[in-house]
């Protein structure tokens, strides 16, 4: 029986490795565990706060500079396990955006933000994110663009622009490299979004063009950006009718 002990010690070995390569992409931050989806990822401290930092992975969602369409707003997020089924509620996380050096092309605008209602395959999502450089920009076009909603897979977006430009996008009092505490209030078919202590939000959606009603809720960054998150909290509410179009209080 000895001589098999080598081959049993490799074999428990190869286990274990494979074992650690399964986990390598959960990320734990306080009570919280992160499934990695299309990122990498890592727990560090930032300004003094222990945060989470992800960006995108580009060998796992390649990026095609001739074909932004088709290579952004993809499924390229850090999702919080246990709750697959927030449908309404409060969303709130505090998040930085950083531009990586070298920046894969000029465009690169920061983009971060928070994907809900993440279906269990990644097939539909929906998502608030930002623009920070985008919002600090002088020409008002372009702080236009700050904020930007998407339902995936069908309205990503420059399908978005197509349909109506600025319908679906606004400007918002964000920079980059300084923490932003993002609000997002989801309440049937209506998103409204509030930026660090404004009472008022800065940005809303009185139409959700999702199909999916239930699903997870994802940190996202896309390319070119180094995105950092801390402190997500997430309340469950029930529905509270209100006419389309009207803003969400109290909730």
């Amino acid at each position: 029986m000895k001589k098999y002990y080598p081959i049993l010690v490799i074999l428990l070995s190869l286990i274990s490795n494979g074992l650690q390569a399964q986990n390598w992409k959960d990320l734990k931050l306080r009570n919280q565990i992160f499934e990695l989806h299309n990122v990498t990822g890592s727990i560090e401290r930032i300004n003094g706060k222990k945060a989470i930092r992800i960006e995108r992975d580009l060998q796992a969602i390649p990026f095609d500079l001739n074909n932004l369409q088709a290579t952004v707003d993809e499924a390229h997020y850090a999702k919080l396990i246990d709750l697959y089924d927030f449908e309404n509620g409060i969303i709130e996380v505090e998040l930085l955006s950083q531009l990586q050096n070298p920046l894969p092309y000029d465009g690169v605008a920061g983009f971060i933000g928070v994907y809900f209602r993440i279906a269990q395959d990644d097939s539909e999502f929906e998502g608030i994110y930002l623009r920070p450089k985008a919002a600090m920009s002088k020409d008002q076009w372009i702080r236009n663009h700050s904020v930007q909603y998407i339902s995936y897979p069908n309205y990503k977006f420059d399908d978005l622009r197509k349909l109506k430009e600025f319908k679906h996008e606004g400007s918002a009092p964000i920079v980059m490299n300084e923490w932003i505490k993002m609000k997002l209030v989801i309440n049937g078919e209506e998103a409204t979004l509030y930026i660090d202590d404004i009472k008022h939000e800065v940005f809303s959606v009185d139409k959700l063009l999702g199909k999916n009603q239930k699903g997870s809720i994802g940190l996202y960054v896309d390319i070119g950006t180094i995105g950092y998150f801390r402190n997500l909290k997430v309340q469950k509410k029930s529905l509270i009718k209100t006419s389309r179009g009207s803003t969400v209080r109290g909730i």
